[in-house]
Formats: C-alpha cells, sequence, structure tokens
C-alpha cells in the first residue's frame, strides 16, 4: 500500500517541520499532540514560514494555501487510525518513545509504518516494544526541518526491506537526501558532531580559548558556517547532554564522556538559545 496519509506526533519544532514539509509534498497529514495550546503553537509556527516563502517568492499563494488545508491537527491519539506512516517527534527520551509506540501498535492500522524522529536513540529497543517490528524504523530529520536536505533513515535489526524501500520513498518525494544507517548510537550525525561539540566545550572548560575564539577557528579554519558552541546552544546543551551520555552509555568509551562545564551548564539551567543563555547570551 503507498503512504498517502501521516500523522505526525510532537507538534515542537521538529514535529511542525516534518509536518509542513509532507503536507508541501502533497501528503494528507494529522498533526498530534495531548493539549490543543502546543498544536495550535505547531500550526502557527507552520503559518508563519509559509508566509515567509510566499514574500520571498519560493512558493506561490496557492501552494501556501495547498499546503495549510491538507494539513489537520489533532489531540485524539486514535486518529492514527487512518495513517499509512506515524513519524513520532516527541522528547527524546527512550521510555516516553517505547510506552508511545505500545499505544500507536494498538490503533493503527495492520500496514502501518512507525517511524521514530529520534536523533540517538536505540530503534531496535523501540521495535521490540511493539507487534509490528519489521515496520519500526528511524526517519531522522534535521533541524530546520524545511531547510536542511537530509534524512538519516535508520535500520533497526528487525527492520523488513518492505518498510525500507518505503521510507526512501518517501524522503524523495519529500525532496530529501537520504543515507541509510544501521542502528548504533547517534547514528551517523551525532556520533560525528556531539563529540566535536564536546572538544569545543573541553577547550573552553580548560582556558584553551574563549567561546568566540573557538566558533572563530571553526568558521574561519575550517570553514563551517556555524561555530561548534553556537550550534550547541542552537540544539539545546540539556540535549547535547543526553545525546553525549547515550554514546558514553552505548559505547563504553571514555572518549564519548561529556565534559563537566556541559553538566554543570545543565545543571544551571543554561541551555543555550531556548533559555536566553548557554554559551552565549541571547535577548
Amino acid at each position: 500500500m503507498d503512504v498517502r496519509n501521516i500523522v505526525v506526533v510532537g507538534a515542537g519544532q521538529m514535529g511542525s517541520g516534518i509536518a509542513q514539509v509532507c503536507a508541501q509534498s502533497g501528503y494528507h497529514v494529522v498533526l498530534h499532540d495531548i493539549n490543543e495550546d502546543i498544536v495550535e503553537r505547531g500550526i502557527n509556527s507552520i503559518h508563519r514560514l509559509l508566509t515567509r516563502a510566499v514574500e520571498k517568492g519560493r512558493i506561490t499563494d496557492i501552494e501556501k494555501d495547498g499546503t495549510l488545508n491538507r494539513l489537520t491537527t489533532s489531540t485524539d491519539i486514535g486518529r492514527a487510525h487512518d495513517a499509512d506512516l506515524v513519524i513520532e517527534a516527541v522528547i527524546e527520551n527512550l521510555d516516553v518513545k517505547k510506552e508511545l509506540f505500545q499505544q500507536l501498535d494498538q490503533v493503527v492500522a495492520a500496514h502501518t509504518i512507525l517511524a521514530t524522529n529520534t536523533s540517538s536513540l536505540p530503534i531496535t529497543e523501540i521495535a521490540a516494544v511493539t507487534n509490528r517490528p519489521g515496520k519500526v524504523i528511524g526517519m531522522h530529520f534535521m533541524n530546520p526541518v524545511p531547510v536542511m536536505k537530509l534524512v538519516e533513515i535508520i535500520r533497526a535489526i528487525q527492520t523488513d526491506e518492505e518498510t525500507y524501500l518505503k521510507i526512501e520513498s518517501v524522503a524523495k518525494e519529500l525532496n530529501k537526501t537520504s543515507v541509510t544507517v544501521n542502528d548504533f548510537p547517534g547514528f551517523v550525525a551525532n556520533r560525528i558532531l556531539m563529540p566535536m561539540i564536546n572538544e569545543a566545550i573541553y577547550t573552553v572548560y580548560e582556558g584553551v580559548a574563549s567561546p568566540e575564539d573557538v566558533d572563530t577557528v571553526m568558521k574561519l579554519g575550517m570553514n563551517h558556517p556555524m561555530g561548534p558552541l553556537t550550534l550547541a546552544d542552537f540544539i539545546g546543551l540539556d540535549t547535547c547532554l543526553y545525546i553525549m551520555e547515550v554514546l558514553y552509555e552505548g559505547f563504553g568509551d571514555s572518549k564519548y564522556r561529556p565534559c563537566p562545564l556541559l553538566r554543570q551548564y545543565v545543571q544551571a539551567g543554561w541551555y543555550g538559545k531556548k533559555t536566553g543563555k548557554g554559551f552565549y547570551t541571547y535577548t
């Protein structure tokens, strides 16, 4: 069965971005979250981004209206029953995701594929709590979703070939470039990115250089569009710490040990841009 109807669970920044690109690509999309306020914020975010795209001449008013007409909202998980594909984009917590996948497994149709947007957690373990492990897969979008072209498609050990091929096809329909990744901690993107960010934090922690100078080295010396500490603030230092802990626990290798300064900033509530303070101050 072809994928026509998509339910995105989680209406935060990632979930609303995924819902937007799916609707723009012609899919009928339900954006779901646990309460109306969160869903409303997600839809308003999509509306703002589409309006900006019209103003910049990237899309037409007709395309904007068509996208919005293909989007509906929900606070009832039962709406997932008609989905051909569910993409989960909730908090990066394994227990929360496993509980949600158990619930979805009971609600959706037999043919439905369950995909998780996790950036580092084990797909194999999530698949194991369902009665359809062959139809569970990772679909890790990059942030911001409407802009970034990459999708990591992560195969759990149980994922069957038909499921993989359908998700590869969906990624192509979304005008994304997909890479195939096996289920190891951090996959590819975060296994490479997060240790680099962690090492940049160590250079500040050890007094090697200031955050500004570390970022300048990586921007001007390595041609990175954004310095690693600015990027860490943008991602969220709490998220960076969580992913480093997943890597450290998953591999048992000291090279993945989170920098004490990262842990201290998170303990202080300095998560980066979303709290107004991280390695930089935001107003």
